[in-house]
């Protein structure tokens, strides 16, 4: 029994309009992909590592970028800017005699700037998945310095610490628009600069308990 020709060109057709669509639908993935990860930067591969899937992980990132513009974000004001940079210069100043509580302060010094600016409450991980399709470019500073004071009790030396800082400066410096805070407020002090302030504190702790002894004996 001969094939109509024409069912064979119907069906040609038909597998050549699956292979174009097939094409387009690729081109549509790639495409989007692209877009992606030029949007978020390294965000983009630490969605991946953690969903475990590229597929679910740009959904993942398509949603977070949806819900964010339904958020009403706002730049600081002149005001808040510069009242959160004498903040900040305190925070860095701390550091010398309490780098932990200084890390944790400027990491809440942070996330009181996202919530004026319009940011919704939340935890760390909903702040950075909010942060990453705003500020892409320093999420991984928000990450890494979170990261150290996440950590057990203790377990983070002065010099993790001081890199904490640093990162939370970056991000500061982002999130209020002003890169000149690393002019105004002194480097964060090394580790060595640490101890050696620990040390002329506590000399200077025990000369006074030494004169304040031979004042009672004078006395």
């Amino acid at each position: 029994m001969a094939i109509d020709p024409l069912w064979i060109w119907i069906a040609l057709g038909a597998v050549a309009l699956l292979v174009v669509v097939g094409l387009v639908a690729r081109g549509a993935r790639v495409s989007r992909t692209h877009a992606l990860q030029e949007k978020f930067g390294s965000e983009y591969d630490h969605a991946v590592k953690t969903v475990g899937s590229r597929t679910r992980a740009e959904q993942e990132l398509v949603t977070r970028a949806k819900e964010v513009e339904g958020y009403d974000i706002r730049p600081l004001t002149a005001t808040e800017r510069a009242r959160y940079r004498n903040h900040w210069v305190r925070v860095e100043q701390r550091f010398v005699e309490r780098p932990a509580a200084a890390v944790v302060e400027a990491d809440e010094l942070v996330a009181d700037i996202m919530r004026v600016q319009g940011y919704p409450m939340g935890d760390f991980e909903k702040h950075a998945a909010h942060l990453s399709v705003t500020h892409p470019k320093v999420i991984e500073h928000y990450r890494a310095g979170h990261r150290v004071i996440g950590g057990p009790a203790g377990s983070a030396s002065t010099e993790d610490l001081r890199q904490a800082m640093l990162h939370y400066r970056a991000l500061f410096q982002e999130l209020i628009g002003d890169l000149t805070v690393g002019d105004v407020a002194r480097d964060v002090p090394r580790e060595n600069e640490v101890i050696a302030a620990t040390t002329r504190r506590g000399d200077e702790l025990e000369e006074q308990i030494v004169r304040d002894e031979e004042l009672k004996t004078r006395l």
